[in-house]
């Protein structure tokens, strides 16, 4: 096995078991402990700004359950990536007491580098937007308290193609496998 092949297989499974512990952790198992530790150190960086957001600050309270705007605007930025055919989103709770996934848009045209606010309702034309842990399609306002809300984004090597009845896990699993580069913007809500 050559060494890009084996590089390529490193990435994969480092970046299927953060999506498999994610899984893991929305079906009852947060006990695992795995969710958002991928080392994968070979993934390209992609930058994530938000002229809303800033990393390990408060969420404001517009993009919160409290408030009324939606998703907050996304900036991301990273080397060119010839493989790069798509970008995936998405936001997740990181220390609250429940995990959960609060939002997933796919198939994000590759040459796409923001978003403005309130994007899950008006999605970018043709993407995808998975059913959260909630059962919702869509944004999810983050709501606990003192919790931490992890935007990320994902450069992947293909597009996402769930089945219609597709479970948040599998398309988690989708998102996983084509990953080729990763950033995220963390913040906190206030009590």
């Amino acid at each position: 096995m050559g060494l890009c092949n084996t590089a390529s297989l490193v990435r994969r499974i480092a970046v299927t078991v953060t999506a498999v512990s994610v899984a893991f952790s929305l079906s009852g198992c947060a006990a695992l402990g795995f969710v958002g530790r991928s080392q994968a150190k070979d993934l390209a960086e992609v930058n994530v700004a938000s002229p809303e957001l800033a990393e390990g600050k408060p969420l404001p309270r517009e993009y919160s359950c409290r408030g009324d705007q939606g998703s907050p605007p996304l900036r991301w930025s990273s080397q060119p990536l010839s493989e790069a055919k798509s970008i995936a989103i998405v936001v997740d709770s990181h220390t609250s007491s429940i995990p959960a996934v609060h939002w997933v848009l796919f198939n994000i045209p590759a040459t796409t580098t923001e978003l403005g606010p309130n994007a899950s309702a008006e999605p970018p034309e043709g993407t995808g937007q998975a059913k959260v842990t909630s059962g919702k399609v869509g944004y999810e306002p983050p709501c606990e308290p003192g919790a931490s809300y992890r935007f990320t984004v994902y450069t992947l090597n293909g597009k996402v193609d769930p089945a219609k009845s597709a479970e948040l896990s599998e398309v988690l699993k989708e998102i996983a496998d084509m990953t080729i580069a990763r950033g995220r913007l963390t913040v906190v809500t206030t009590g």
